[in-house]
């Protein structure tokens, strides 16, 4: 944090708040939209819930509004990605999506570095199987995202 007219910034106001974190998400989604692997893991046509879930989560986590967890309660990310078939290649789609994302958001290089260990670290968390297939509808009675 950094001391800016006597009071702590977060992680959240250092890199331009809402506005932020809306682009970085439409950006991601944008491109989740187009993945074979990750879309059907989605169970809604519109990823705008999603996304929804997703801003209101890195915000809060980043230091900004704590809308997500007056919503939903407390993250539990693992539990909550539990029932989806995660296995690396889903990981490195995620990966991949979100890095043209963090890209497209041009932070400073001190905030890409640490946003971008941050979400490295939560894929891989992820990871609950290493089978090679399973995703989507058809995914032997396991849910969707």
């Amino acid at each position: 944090m950094s001391i800016a007219d006597g009071a702590a910034t977060t992680f959240y106001d250092q890199v331009g708040g809402h506005e932020t974190f809306q682009r970085l998400v439409d950006a991601f989604y944008r491109e989740v939209a187009q993945d074979p692997v990750l879309k059907p893991m989605y169970p809604e046509e519109d990823l705008g819930p999603a996304a929804e879930r997703l801003r209101m989560f890195l915000e809060q986590y980043w230091g900004g509004p704590t809308t997500y967890g007056e919503r939903r309660g407390h993250p539990r990310l693992r539990m909550r990605h539990i029932p989806f078939h995660v296995d690396p290649d889903a990981r490195d789609r995620w990966l991949r999506c979100m890095r043209i994302a963090v890209d497209e958001a041009q932070l400073a290089p001190i905030h890409e570095a640490t946003l971008w260990d941050y979400l490295e670290r939560a894929a891989h968390a992820m990871v609950n199987t290493f089978e090679p297939s399973g995703v989507g509808p058809d995914a032997g009675g396991r849910p969707t995202l």
